[in-house]
């Protein structure tokens, strides 16, 4: 007895159809807001980081921008406390990659 012989015995009323259902998906659209994000570089433990700071809109929205950057880049990084942190000194590329985005972004530290 194969799936199809057990599923008819379970569900005699059931009409199997061969259409396969379409799900619609929908791109994520992220907040873009008037004040400036901004993306400043630290030393800690000796070693540089990019700090981008500053978005007002949900968590979930700036981690999903914080995924992007580092797949874009290929380096690591995490999200914490409401700022993404760039292991690295990527200032100029990350600029670039906010303002194709269509974020304002203000450049702190040197």
């Amino acid at each position: 007895m194969d799936l199809q012989d057990q599923l008819k015995n379970l569900f005699p009323d059931h009409i199997p159809s061969n259409e396969p259902e379409e799900v619609e998906e929908t791109e994520h659209e992220l907040y873009v807001q008037k004040e400036p994000m901004i993306c400043k570089y630290e030393k800690r433990k000796g070693k540089p980081i990019t700090i981008i700071e500053g978005y007002e809109g949900e968590d979930e929205d700036f981690k999903i921008l914080a995924k992007e950057i580092k797949t874009k880049l290929s380096v690591g990084g995490s999200f914490k406390d409401g700022s993404i942190i760039i292991q690295g000194d990527y200032r100029d590329k990350i600029m670039t990659i906010l303002k194709e985005k269509g974020f304002k972004v203000k450049r702190v530290g040197g």
